[in-house]
C-alpha cells in the first residue's frame, strides 16, 4: 500500500477540492457528482412480486465518472467511500461500492460532520464501514415513494389531465394547504369590542388600561350595545390603583440551527426559498476558497435534525462572547439542549466550524447570499451560549365598581441584553401574541397601590375575529416537522414540487392552492385515505426510522404498505370520478344565447361554459359570492380588432393569465398580450415588429414570437427547423438580432458546428444540429465569444438607482434597459424578481433619454 496512492470518494466536486488541501500527497480525491444509480424513469423499477427487487440503472452521464472511478480505485491502495453522512450519502457509498466491485483491497467507510482538518483526518484515521441499515432505510423510502408516485400518477393523467403527479409526502403536503383553505372559507367572522382607559396618574407620561376581566372572567364584550352598558357602568366611577406587580422574567435563547428551523428563519429573515437555502449551505459546508488559505468548510453538515453540540464547539463559542462581550454575557454553565423525540443524533447541529472566522472577516470572500445565511448560522450559534436576556414586567390592576370590572396595563422593559445583544428569531404574524407584543419595550409611569387615577377619556373599539393565516414557507415547514410528514432533508423538495405542478401558487408571500391543487387532493382522499392521511403518513416515518436504527426490517414495512395500498389502486382504477367528464350546472347565463352554463374542467382548471354546445361555444371565468354561489367573473371588454382576419378580439383566461384571443376561434387562433386595462378595457400590446432577419441555420425568414422571457425571434420553418435569436433592439420597426460571436468548435458528440447560445445561466455553447442533437457546454470566462459578450454589456448604460420602493420587499428600485426598452427592477434581485414598467414620469425624473437607452 505504501507505493500506492488511497483514493477518496465524495459526491462534490467542491468537498473534493476541500478535502484534497487537508489530505495532501498519497490521496487522490474525486467526485460521484451526486447520486450514481437510481431506479429507472421509464418504467417502475420494482418487482412486486420478488418482494420489492429493486432494478437500478446508472443516471444518465455518469457511466464515464463511475468508469474513472472504477480506474482510480484499480490503481489505489485503499479506497475511502467519504459521501454525506445520511441516507443518500451512504446510498450512493453503496451504489459506488457495487460499481467498483473491488475484492482485492481494503474499502472503507468514512464519515465526518464537518470539513476541517482535523475532521477529516480522524474520520480517515478511524474509518468503519457501510452501515447497511441505512442504507436499507434509504432504499425502502426509495421503492415505496416509487410505488406512490408511477402508481397513482398514470390515474391523474386519465382522469384529469396528464403531467400530474402524486406523491406519499408530497400530496399530503397539499392536503394541508387544501384543508387551510377551506378552512378560511368557511370562517365567519365574530364581532368583538376592547375597551381602554386612557388614564394619567400623578408621575407622568398617561398610559392606557384595558378591561380584561368582567366578574372575575376573560373579558368578552361582543357588541356596541354591551360595550355601550359597560361605558355607562363605568362612566364616572373611581379609577384606584389596586396593586402593583413587578416579576422579573428571563428569556432564554433558541438551540442551533436544524436543518428545518434554518429553513424557516431564512424565509422570515432572507425570503430564501427552503431549496435556495439549502443550495446555499451545501456551498458553505463543502468548502468556499478564503484566498491564501485555500478552500475552507464554513459550517458542519446541514442535514440534521440534533441539537447537540461538541463539547469543543460550545466552549470556543464561550470564549468568543466573553472576549467580545464581557463576562455577565457567559452563562454559569454550558448549555445544552434536547432534540425533538425521534431525531437522528448522529450528526451536531448546524454551527461554524471555525470560530477564527466571524462573518465581517469573510465579507470579501463570501456573495451576498452566502454572507446572509453564514451571518445567520454564525449568530444563531453564539447566541445559544449566550446569558438569558432579563426583563422586567410590571402589571397594573385596577378594579372598577367593586370588583365587577378589571382594567390592567403591563409594560416590559428589558434590564440586561443578554443574547438579544446579538439575535433575535424571527417570528411569524399568526405566532405574535397581542398582549405580549401590546407589553414589549413599554415603561409603565411609577404609580402607587391606592393612588386615584384621572381617566381622561375612553377608547372602545370594534374588532372581528380573524381566520387563521394562510402557511406560508417557515410555517409550512414547521407543520410538516410538528406533524411527522418528511424530514428535514425533503421539505425544500416537497415545496418545490408543490409549486412546480401548479398545486399551489404563492399569494404576498404565503400558499393558496390552485383549482387543480384542490381538485388532485380531494380525488386522492376519496380514493386512497390511507396514503393522504397525515397520521398514516407520520407513522411510515417512524417505521422507516426504525429500520435505520436496525429495529425493523425494511422489507415487512413496504410489505405492510403496499397491501392495503394495492387494494385501494385497483379498487380507484375503476372507480375513481374523472372532473374531465363531469358538468355542474349553474344559474349562470350565457350572454350569448341564453342557455345555462355549466362549471366543467380544463387543463387550467374549472371554468364555465355553455350547456348549449357545440352551438354555442362561450366560455367564461368562474367566481363565487360570498354565499358560494358560482357567478360569472367580470371580465374587461375590449375594442380590439384582429391584426390578422379583422375578427372582434375577446378577453381569455389562461394558466399565464388573461389575454386577447380572436373570436373567429379555431378559424383563426391570433393571439394578443394584454398591455393595460383602461377604463375597464382591455388593451392589446403593441403588435409584434417586424423584422428582415433570416435563420443561420437554414436561411429561412424570422418572425417576432413571445416566450416565458419576453419576445425573441424564432424560424418560420418551425418545427422542421428550431433556429432561435435575441432581439438586441427595435429600430424603425424593425427587430434586430442579437449579434452572438462565432466559434471554432465543432460538437465532438456529432461533428456539427457549435454556435453561441444565451439561457438564463448566461451564454453557453449548443451544437447547431439541434433537437437532433443536444450536446451543450458552458462557455468558459477566458473564451474569446465570452469576452465579446462582456464587452458588449459594458458598453450597455449602467443601471440607474432611483428612490422608488419595491412593493413585495421594500428594497430600493433601479432603472434598466430591457430588450422592450427601460423598466424599474427590484435591486434585490435575484432574491426578489419584482419589476415594473417605467412610466414616463419615471424616466424624466431620473433624466433616462432615448439616447441613453440606445
Amino acid at each position: 500500500m505504501a507505493d500506492k496512492h488511497t483514493l477518496v470518494i465524495v459526491e462534490s466536486p467542491a468537498k473534493a477540492r476541500t478535502i484534497a488541501k487537508y489530505l495532501g500527497d498519497g490521496y487522490e480525491v474525486l467526485a460521484s457528482v451526486g447520486h450514481v444509480r437510481d431506479l429507472p424513469k421509464s418504467k417502475l423499477g420494482v418487482d412486486v412480486d420478488q418482494d420489492f427487487q429493486p432494478e437500478y440503472v446508472t443516471i444518465r452521464g455518469k457511466k464515464d465518472v463511475l468508469d474513472r472511478l472504477k480506474k482510480a480505485a484499480k490503481d489505489s491502495g485503499a479506497v475511502y467511500l467519504a459521501t454525506d453522512p445520511d441516507r443518500e450519502g451512504e446510498a450512493i457509498a453503496w451504489h459506488v461500492m457495487e460499481y467498483l466491485d473491488v475484492k482485492d483491497k481494503p474499502v472503507f467507510r468514512a464519515t465526518f460532520n464537518e470539513i476541517t482538518k482535523s475532521a477529516i483526518q480522524k474520520a480517515i484515521e478511524n474509518p468503519g464501514q457501510i452501515d447497511q441499515n441505512l442504507f436499507m432505510a434509504q432504499q425502502a423510502r426509495r421503492i415505496m415513494d416509487r410505488l406512490v408516485g408511477y402508481k397513482i400518477s398514470p390515474l391523474l393523467w386519465d382522469k384529469v389531465q396528464r403531467g400530474l403527479s402524486a406523491g406519499r409526502v408530497q400530496s399530503v403536503a397539499v392536503r394541508l394547504l387544501v384543508e387551510r383553505e377551506k378552512e378560511i372559507e368557511a370562517f365567519v367572522a365574530e364581532e368583538y369590542w376592547t375597551i381602554d382607559a386612557d388614564v394619567e396618574g400623578k408621575n407622568p407620561p398617561p398610559f392606557v388600561l384595558r378591561l380584561s376581566k368582567i366578574e372575575g372572567k376573560k373579558a368578552r364584550v361582543p357588541d356596541e350595545e354591551n360595550t355601550k352598558r359597560i361605558l355607562a357602568e363605568t362612566e364616572g366611577q373611581s379609577f384606584v390603583v389596586r396593586a402593583v406587580t413587578k416579576k422579573p422574567t428571563r428569556r432564554n435563547p433558541q438551540p442551533p440551527f436544524i436543518t428545518s428551523t434554518m429553513q424557516q428563519e431564512a424565509a422570515r429573515k432572507l425570503r430564501f426559498s427552503p431549496n435556495q437555502t439549502m443550495r446555499v449551505a451545501q456551498g458553505l459546508y463543502e468548502g468556499i476558497s478564503l484566498g491564501d488559505e485555500g478552500p475552507v468548510g464554513l459550517i458542519t453538515y446541514m442535514r440534521t435534525d440534533s441539537t447537540r453540540v461538541s463539547e469543543s464547539a460550545v466552549e470556543g463559542a464561550r470564549e468568543f462572547v466573553k472576549g467580545k462581550y464581557g463576562e455577565r454575557y457567559v452563562p454559569e454553565k454550558p448549555r445544552t439542549f434536547t432534540s425533538r423525540r425521534g431525531a437522528q443524533d448522529a450528526h451536531e447541529a448546524v454551527r461554524p466550524t471555525l470560530l477564527d472566522h466571524p462573518p465581517e472577516r469573510l465579507a470579501s470572500y463570501l456573495d451576498a447570499n452566502q454572507m446572509a445565511l453564514y451571518k445567520l448560522v454564525w449568530d444563531r450559534f453564539i447566541a445559544s451560549q449566550m446569558a438569558a436576556a432579563e426583563l422586567e414586567q410590571t402589571t397594573i390592576e385596577v378594579p372598577v365598581q367593586g370588583e365587577k370590572y378589571l382594567f390592567t396595563a403591563s409594560g416590559s422593559v428589558m434590564t440586561f441584553s443578554g443574547f438579544l445583544a446579538l439575535y433575535e428569531e424571527g417570528r411569524e404574524q399568526d405566532e405574535e401574541d397581542e398582549d405580549e407584543v401590546r407589553s414589549r419595550g413599554k415603561r409603565l409611569p411609577q404609580v402607587e397601590s391606592g393612588e386615584e387615577l384621572k381617566v381622561r377619556r375612553f377608547l372602545p373599539e370594534q374588532h372581528f375575529t380573524q381566520p387563521s393565516s394562510r402557511f406560508s414557507m417557515s410555517s409550512l415547514i414547521r407543520e410538516l416537522e410538528r406533524r411527522g410528514i418528511g424530514r428535514p432533508s425533503t421539505y425544500a423538495a416537497i415545496l418545490s414540487t408543490i409549486m412546480d405542478k401548479k398545486y399551489a401558487e404563492r399569494v404576498e408571500g404565503y400558499f393558496r392552492p390552485t383549482d387543480l391543487g384542490r381538485m388532485v387532493t380531494d380525488l386522492l382522499v376519496e380514493s386512497f385515505p390511507e396514503i393522504l392521511d397525515i397520521k398514516f403518513t407520520a407513522h411510515m416515518e417512524e417505521e422507516l426510522d426504525e429500520v435505520e436504527e436496525g429495529k425493523m426490517e425494511w422489507l415487512n414495512v413496504l410489505r405492510e404498505f403496499y397491501r392495503s395500498f394495492s387494494e385501494r389502486l385497483e379498487q380507484a382504477e375503476i372507480s375513481m370520478r374523472s372532473p374531465k367528464t363531469e358538468e355542474v350546472e349553474t344559474d349562470v347565463e350565457c350572454n350569448l344565447c341564453g342557455s345555462k352554463m355549466v362549471l366543467k374542467w380544463g387543463r387550467n382548471g374549472h371554468f364555465l361554459a355553455c350547456s348549449n354546445y357545440p352551438e354555442c361555444k362561450n366560455t367564461k371565468p368562474y367566481a363565487r359570492d360570498e354565499e358560494g354561489n358560482v357567478v360569472a367573473e367580470e371580465v374587461p371588454q375590449t375594442e380590439e380588432k384582429c391584426d390578422k382576419c379583422g375578427g372582434e378580439m375577446v378577453v381569455k383566461s389562461g394558466r399565464h393569465g388573461q389575454f386577447l384571443a380572436c373570436s373567429s376561434y379555431p378559424d383563426c387562433k391570433n393571439t394578443r398580450p394584454i398591455a393595460e386595462i383602461q377604463d375597464g378595457k382591455a388593451v392589446a400590446e403593441e403588435a409584434p415588429p417586424d423584422t428582415d432577419e433570416k435563420c443561420d441555420l437554414c436561411g429561412a425568414e424570422m418572425a417576432v414570437k413571445s416566450g416565458r422571457r419576453g419576445r425573441f425571434l424564432a424560424c418560420t420553418d418551425y418545427p422542421k427547423c428550431r433556429g432561435t435569436k435575441n432581439i438586441a433592439e427595435v429600430k424603425d420597426g424593425k427587430a434586430i438580432a442579437v449579434e452572438m460571436p462565432k466559434v471554432e468548435e465543432v460538437c465532438d458528440k456529432c461533428g456539427a458546428p457549435m454556435q453561441v447560445k444565451t439561457g438564463r445561466r448566461g451564454p453557453f455553447l449548443a451544437c447547431s444540429a439541434y433537437p437532433k442533437c443536444k450536446n451543450a457546454k458552458p462557455l468558459p470566462e477566458d473564451h474569446p465569444a465570452a469576452q465579446e459578450i462582456k464587452g458588449q454589456a459594458a458598453a450597455r448604460p449602467k443601471p440607474i438607482e432611483t428612490e422608488e420602493k419595491c412593493e413585495n420587499c421594500g428594497k430600493p428600485m433601479v432603472l434598466r434597459d430591457g430588450r422592450h426598452g427601460p423598466f424599474l427592477g427590484c435591486s434585490g434581485y435575484p432574491q426578489c424578481k419584482t419589476i415594473q414598467k417605467a412610466t414616463p414620469d419615471i424616466l424624466e425624473k431620473y433624466q433616462r433619454t432615448e439616447e441613453e437607452s440606445d
